[in-house]
């Protein structure tokens, strides 16, 4: 018997994350076709989960809400039945944009690492992470990246407006990488992975720094590969990239199609900053089949956006993009910022998904925040994506199996009307209602 569990968030309707009555499936009438065909004996890649950052910025702003609101928070992104269930999480090495200025974990100029200290992050991202590790009931599979190095190793000599990292400190800087997982290994906070740079295309006016592909590469084989087995953490991941989606595949083919370079690297992170190209997340898996892809950072941008509904939208559409294409992770950026967006030491203030008013002491939950969680709630780590064939126009859809065999599948309609599709699987079809600007679960135990 089949038994469906329906969950809808729908703009005008009030409802989010709201369990509905299930679908009803019945046999076919002879050869009746649905709009969307489920074939579970298609497979594709296998789920890491979905999480958000860490960033300073985040951790600052529920420092400053009460216990209460800080803990509520928590609570809703990382329970693994009543939050989110959120099993993944990103950290800056040393300062990001949304951080409260410009650090880093050692004295300028020390070559030798001595004065290498992560207590800067004791007061409010470590607290965070364990108080969230605690309520997930265990470690996340956590990505480190770095922003920049310190100033003195680059060639700009600041750690903002992009600049390089000067070769003569290519070894340091690998051996920087090193230090921090081991600190936050002795912390009680696993990092499964790091990657190269965050966005090394991009000149930023907060903390940044430039590769070429070719930089990357080479840092990759020379430096950072070997320093990493050498100390030890081969089983660390490492990821390149760390950018858009626009010059991916040109970016992951230089460091890719080096053997000495692949064999140290997991995969290629991507953000969603220059357009939803998912052709281009695809064209990566067939070129490196034998490599992942995973979502490291998306957001908002231009401040808060509190109570709009294209925010849910747009992350609907691109978590359904990727996850059709083969990324494995889903991995929001912060994961909540203050009233205004912040904070952030250069001004450049964005959304999140859960918006912490300082002042007020209260709490709101964004359109974004739902739609994630019509993923992250019912597509478990270790589900497989399975095939699905749509021929409905508008309507948004993605299918995975969950290690308990359970089939949880993604329906989102971003129409102005609503919309009735039906879903085909083996013999069986069924009705389902979608609401106009909607997003829909159905959760299939069979």
């Amino acid at each position: 018997m089949t038994i469906v569990h329906t969950i809808v968030t729908a703009k005008e309707t009030g409802e989010r994350l709201s369990r509905k009555e299930g679908l009803a499936f019945k046999l076919r009438a002879g050869s009746e076709a649905a709009d969307v065909e489920l074939k579970p004996e298609l497979e594709f890649q296998k789920m890491l989960g979905f999480g958000g950052a860490f960033t300073e910025a985040a951790a600052y702003t529920l420092s400053r809400m009460s216990t209460e609101k800080r803990a509520e928070v928590i609570q809703r992104y990382f329970h693994p039945v009543d939050g989110l269930g959120y099993n993944m999480g990103r950290v800056h090495i040393h300062s990001c944009d949304f951080a409260l200025g410009n650090y880093t974990y050692v004295q300028d100029n020390d070559t030798e690492l001595a004065s290498f200290d992560i207590s800067h992050d004791y007061k409010w991202v470590l607290p965070l992470i364990k108080d969230a590790m605690e309520v997930k009931g265990g470690a996340f599979t956590m990505l480190a990246s770095p922003w920049s190095p310190p100033a003195w190793m680059k060639t700009n000599g600041e750690m903002n407006n992009g600049g390089s990292l000067k070769p003569e400190y290519a070894g340091l800087w690998a051996r920087y990488y090193a230090k921090f997982i081991e600190a936050y290994g002795k912390e009680g906070v696993p990092i499964w992975a790091v990657s190269v740079q965050n966005e090394p295309a991009a000149v930023q006016v907060w903390d940044s720094c430039i590769y070429s592909a070719e930089e990357e590469r080479d840092f990759v084989k020379n430096h950072l590969g070997p320093v990493m087995h050498e100390a030890g953490l081969s089983d660390v991941n490492i990821v390149i990239w760390d950018h858009n989606r626009d010059i991916m595949v040109e970016r992951a083919s230089v460091v890719l199609s080096d053997p000495e370079a692949a064999q140290y690297v997991w995969g290629t992170g991507i953000h969603w900053y220059g357009g939803e190209e998912f052709d281009k997340v695809e064209k990566v898996h067939d070129l490196f089949p034998d490599k992942h892809l995973l979502f490291t950072e998306g957001c908002q941008e231009g401040g808060v956006k509190l109570g709009e509904w294209f925010t849910g939208e747009r992350y609907g559409r691109n978590m359904i993009g990727d996850l059709n294409a083969w990324t494995e992770g889903y991995l929001d950026w912060n994961l909540v910022l203050d009233e205004t967006g912040g904070p952030n030491h250069v001004g450049n203030l964005c959304d999140a998904p859960i918006i912490a008013d300082t002042t007020t002491d209260e709490i709101h939950y964004n359109s974004s925040y739902y739609y994630i969680g019509h993923f992250s709630k019912y597509i478990a780590a270790g589900a497989v994506r399975i095939g699905l064939e749509s021929g409905v126009e508008g309507i948004l859809s993605t299918a995975f199996r969950n290690p308990d065999g359970s089939i949880a599948v993604v329906l989102m309609n971003e129409g102005e009307a609503a919309r009735t599709v039906s879903l085909g699987l083996g013999g069986e079809i069924a009705t389902c209602e979608l609401a106009a600007h909607s997003i829909t679960t159905q959760l299939i135990s069979l």
